[in-house]
């Protein structure tokens, strides 16, 4: 019974700590989603790459700046969860 109960806390664990370190990127995706599509709404411009250009930019702009946080954040999780797991702690 135990053994599904530490499995069960790392799955919930792991979970968590990916909803964490994709939590940036998604904020930033839909907020500029909806910034061009609102533009694109207001000007009548229906260009696709409008649409694609200023998301991917801005995507990469945001992960470019919080990669520091998603690896230090995933590796504290390998260190304090996953290793312990595997080493038989």
């Amino acid at each position: 019974m135990t053994g599904e109960a530490i499995f069960f806390d790392a799955m919930r664990a792991g979970l968590w700590n990916a909803v964490i370190v994709s939590a940036p990127i998604l904020a930033v995706a839909l907020v500029s989603g909806v910034a061009v599509g609102l533009f694109q709404a207001l000007t009548s411009i229906q260009e696709m790459t409008l649409t694609f250009v200023p998301k991917l930019a801005a995507i990469l702009a945001v992960f470019w700046v919080s990669m520091s946080f998603m690896s230090s954040t995933l590796v504290s999780f390998f260190q304090s969860t996953i290793i312990p797991l595997i080493a038989g702690g």
